[in-house]
C-alpha cells in the first residue's frame, strides 16, 4: 500500500467502514424503534414477522461490527445480501432516484467484503473469513 496521506489505503477502508456503518446502524436503530411500522410495512410486502427482527438486527449490529472492523468481510457480505432484498422486493420498481442510495449501500458493503477491514479496525485480520490466510 502507498504511505502518505493522499495515498493511505486503510485510511480510504476506514471512512467507507465508517459511512457505511453509521448509515447500517442508524437504519437498524430505526426499524427496532418503529417496530410496529416496521412489522406493517414488512407484511406489506410478503414477509413474515421474524424478518422484521433479523433485519433490523443485521443492520444495527452489522453497522456497528464494520464500524469497529470486526467480522467486516461476513458482514460486509450479508450487509450486501439484505440491499439485494431491499432493491429487489422494494426500491427497483420505484425508479432510480429511489434506489441509488441502496444500490451505492449494496456496492459499497460488496467493497468491505473483499476488501477486509483494513489496519484501523479492532480485529484487523485476525477474526474475519481470510484469518490465517493472508
Amino acid at each position: 500500500m502507498k504511505s502518505g496521506f493522499l495515498g493511505n489505503t486503510n485510511l480510504g477502508l476506514f471512512l467507507v467502514r465508517l459511512g457505511v456503518g453509521l448509515v447500517f446502524i442508524v437504519s437498524g436503530w430505526s426499524k427496532f424503534m418503529d417496530i410496529a411500522g416496521t412489522t406493517a410495512f414488512f407484511g406489506k410486502i410478503g414477509l413474515a414477522e421474524p424478518f422484521v427482527y433479523l433485519v433490523a438486527g443485521l443492520e444495527l449490529i452489522g453497522g456497528l461490527a464494520l464500524l469497529l472492523g470486526i467480522w467486516t468481510r461476513i458482514f460486509g457480505w450479508l450487509l450486501a445480501i439484505d440491499m439485494v432484498f431491499a432493491l429487489y422486493l422494494v426500491k427497483y420498481a420505484m425508479g432510480f432516484s429511489a434506489y441509488r442510495i441502496d444500490l451505492v449501500l449494496l456496492l459499497a458493503a460488496l467493497g468491505i467484503a473483499f476488501a477486509g477491514a483494513g489496519e484501523y479496525a479492532l480485529c484487523k485480520g485476525k477474526c474475519d473469513l481470510t484469518a490465517g490466510r493472508e
